[in-house]
């Protein structure tokens, strides 16, 4: 692991919650510079960014998030934030949201939650903050490709959006694993994306959720 925190305290926390839950932290940083020096000759499994670093204290964390994951696109990269901005969460994503997490900070303290998350961006997951999504779920008109959907596969498309497991989705839905395996299948289907070992089916699937991907 790789974190980036320009708060001293805080980032001792982070390192020891992460440490504390198995995790190897080869480099701490203070600034963007030193997160994108350090992280770059280390190449670790995942690098920890908060948007705000130094020098300038504005977006420099996510910048050099974004730049992370164009220079290294087997890294997973979790940003830690204060901001539930969607616009942040979409800038990282990009159109690849296998290996990302957005996260506000205080999920931290939900040290269980926030290792599962690690570990989920480290596998090339994604693990998006609810808030985060909530705020992306606003009511907008319903993407055309995703009109065929039903009001449930659309919540378990949601569900998957932030990362979860099919057994999380049964929780959060409550519906049996069964019933999400089929709606899961059904949302494939519909949305016409083929069993391809090149791509992951269901991060094609969150790329349409957002509107990002190919038809």
């Amino acid at each position: 692991m790789s974190v980036g925190e320009d708060d001293l305290l805080l980032r001792q926390g982070i390192v020891r919650v992460l440490t504390d839950g198995g995790f190897d932290v080869v480099a701490e940083s203070g600034t963007a510079p030193e997160l994108l020096a350090k992280t770059l000759a280390y190449r670790p499994d995942v690098a920890i960014v908060d948007i705000g670093l130094p020098p300038h204290h504005g977006n420099d964390g996510l910048h050099v998030a974004v730049e992370l994951r164009r220079r290294l696109p087997s890294i997973g990269v979790v940003v830690l934030t204060q901001h539930d901005e969607p616009a942040y969460a979409l800038e990282l994503i990009g159109d690849r949201p296998d290996g990302v997490g957005y996260l506000l900070k205080e999920r931290v303290g939900d040290v269980k939650d926030f290792c599962s998350d690690v570990i989920r961006v480290a596998h090339g997951g994604s693990a998006l903050d609810p808030t985060v999504v909530a705020k992306m779920m606003r009511p907008r008109a319903i993407p055309e490709r995703l009109s065929l959907l039903t009001e449930r596969e659309r919540a378990v498309l949601a569900a998957m959006a932030e990362g979860q497991s099919n057994a999380g989705i049964g929780r959060s839905l409550l519906i049996s694993n069964a019933a999400v395996e089929k709606h899961v299948t059904s949302i494939f289907q519909k949305l016409e994306i083929p069993a391809d070992r090149s791509r992951h089916r269901r991060v094609q699937a969150v790329l349409r959720y957002f509107d990002l991907g190919q038809s």
